[in-house]
């Protein structure tokens, strides 16, 4: 046993990285002696660290950034002149001008890089251990490999086959690269089951990923084609897993939208596969607050938790919403599009609240929150916080309000701290030492709904048209919670209006770069964005990571175009 515990903490100490030339440092786990140690404990610690890279890879700055600001939803100028500056990644990033020198880049690379890293440790060690349960987490551990894999495909268009610690990773890309990770899925899926998700991996979880891999895989077998080839086996393949999934009665799509990405959400029975974020708000998840102007501060207990001006959504993403309830405004046909719930906006006398939420959804024009002085929130005279507008006192500007632009740009006049309408879909935490940094709300990263829709793609891609429709209205009459009662589509279903729903239905999720690659979009132009050269499709290998790889001729060859 002791033995078995030292490997364990040489392991957990010092892991080769994935390509077997980068050495990682990881901290050692648990130091504590091994007595009194059950298996099932030194299993539990080796198949945390596999998870435990989800909430950093799903920071705003890390895959969020890769995978929305560089596309059509999501810009992020230099705020005033000055803040999120950042020696002009973000605005590289929008215009598809990223290099491999990139932060951003490097930083998803590394922590996807240590969670194959940490897979493969827990995937080898585990095999010592003599708990009953040591397959269901081998399996785990294997399903997460491939997971770490598929988004190192997706991101960089290539993924690593290993199984020795000790010896270096094999490279594969296109169809070799799909085939690896569609057969690791398909040996752990009658391993496990549905009882311990979302926050970990469970069957209906590899039934979602193999959905996503066979629609995505197109794409993943020449991501440089002119025209992408869906094979209809694939698209069978999709509808398939979908059917799976849609046909066990634990998931079921939620009434309520925003509660997806509440705090309370783990248990949302829509939530698939998800990043827990629970266990002492172990993520540094800061959605809520990074759109957020620095004059909104949406938590009466924490009168320091105020937005920062970051992100807003393109105009072109906008009048996507615009155009699809013309005449109609989108927050009051789409109940995914906003949700009201300070009362000012609709009853300018309710100006003292005993309880304050946010608004959530698409912000827009001017704000009005929560009034702070001095440090503290204003109260009226009967003790209720006060509510009024909002002015830029945080932008050393206190007549100028708050007041939500559509316009927004590189220019000085498009950087403005005001300009672009914000998103505010996640809640901000209640719990956390500060209100601002920690997200208690998991985010998704398979739900019924992207089921659904996927389905309804797989469909659509083999000429079943009314078969998609029927999902799309599925997903939208679904979201009843609100005044803002939903309605079906009514029109023939295409790839535009279906590519169009996603971004209702997902935006700010992290899909949006994978899915405008997928529906030829990608190379469109979009607010400050008109470079067409396909071969950003993929980001470039950080050259952290080919300098790492130097000593070993042609292991780690830099992606075409950078």
């Amino acid at each position: 046993m002791k033995k078995t515990y030292l490997k364990i903490m040489l392991l957990s100490a010092f892991i080769a990285a994935v390509g077997g030339c980068t050495k990682l440092n990881e901290e050692v786990l648990d130091e504590s002696p091994v007595t009194g140690l059950t298996e099932r404990q030194i299993a539990d610690g080796l198949i945390a660290p596999v998870y435990s890279q989800l909430p950093t890879i799903y920071q705003h700055t890390n895959y969020f950034a890769l995978q929305e600001i560089s596309t059509d939803e999501a810009i992020l100028p230099y705020r005033g002149g000055t803040d999120w500056g950042d020696n002009g990644i973000y605005l590289s990033l929008h215009k598809h001008e990223t290099g491999s020198t990139d932060p951003n880049v490097r930083s998803t690379w590394n922590l996807l890089v240590q969670g194959l890293s940490r897979a493969l440790t827990a995937i080898s060690t585990l095999k010592d251990n003599k708990d009953p349960n040591v397959t269901v987490y081998i399996a785990e551990a294997r399903g997460m490999r491939a997971f770490y894999n598929l988004l190192c495909l997706d991101l960089f268009g290539i993924a690593f086959v290993k199984e020795d610690p000790e010896g270096f990773s094999k490279i594969v890309r296109g169809a070799e690269a799909i085939d690896y990770i569609k057969s690791e899925l398909l040996a752990i899926e009658p391993i496990l089951d549905n009882t311990t998700g979302p926050g970990r991996l469970t069957k209906a979880g590899v039934w979602g990923l193999l959905a996503r891999l066979h629609l995505n895989s197109p794409v993943y077998r020449d991501v440089y084609a002119d025209a992408f080839q869906f094979k209809s086996e694939d698209m069978d393949e999709v509808i398939k897993y979908c059917d799976k999934i849609i046909g066990t009665p634990q998931y079921t799509l939620s009434a309520d939208y925003f509660a997806i990405f509440g705090n309370d959400n783990h248990n949302n029975r829509e939530l698939i596969f998800a990043v827990d974020q629970r266990a002492d708000l172990n993520g540094h998840n800061r959605m809520a607050y990074f759109s957020l102007s620095g004059d909104q501060y949406p938590l009466p207990a924490f009168p320091a938790a105020n937005g920062t001006d970051g992100p807003a959504i393109t105009p072109d993403f906008y009048r996507s919403w615009v155009n699809a309830n013309a005449p109609v405004d989108p927050a009051v046909a789409d109940p995914r599009f906003y949700k009201q719930n300070i009362s000012i906006y609709t009853n300018p006398g309710d100006s003292c609240v005993s309880d304050f939420n946010i608004d959530r959804g698409i912000l827009r024009g001017q704000q009005y929150g929560l009034i702070r002085k001095s440090g503290v929130f204003e109260k009226c005279p009967d003790g209720k916080f006060k509510v009024g507008k909002l002015f830029n006192v945080s932008r050393t500007n206190p007549t100028l309000p708050v007041n939500f632009t559509e316009f927004i740009d590189f220019t000085t006049a498009g950087s403005n701290y005001s300009t672009g309408y914000r998103v505010e879909k996640y809640e901000f935490s209640r719990k956390s030492s500060s209100g601002r940094n920690f997200g208690e709300a998991d985010i998704s990263i398979i739900r019924l709904a992207d089921v659904y829709l996927m389905r309804a793609e797989a469909k659509l891609r083999k000429n079943d048209a009314a078969g998609a429709l029927a999902d799309v209205n599925i997903v939208r009459t679904s979201r009843t919670a609100y005044t803002v009662q939903p309605s079906p589509l009514s029109a023939t279903l295409t790839l535009d209006l279906l590519f169009r729903e996603r971004g209702f239905e997902f935006y700010w999720e992290m899909n949006r770069r994978t899915d405008m690659i997928r529906f030829g979009k990608y190379e469109s132009a979009w607010t400050e964005k008109t470079n067409s050269d396909k071969k950003k499709r993929i980001f470039p290998i950080p050259q952290t990571a080919i300098d790492a790889a130097s000593n070993i001729p042609n292991y780690m060859t830099q992606n075409t175009g950078y």
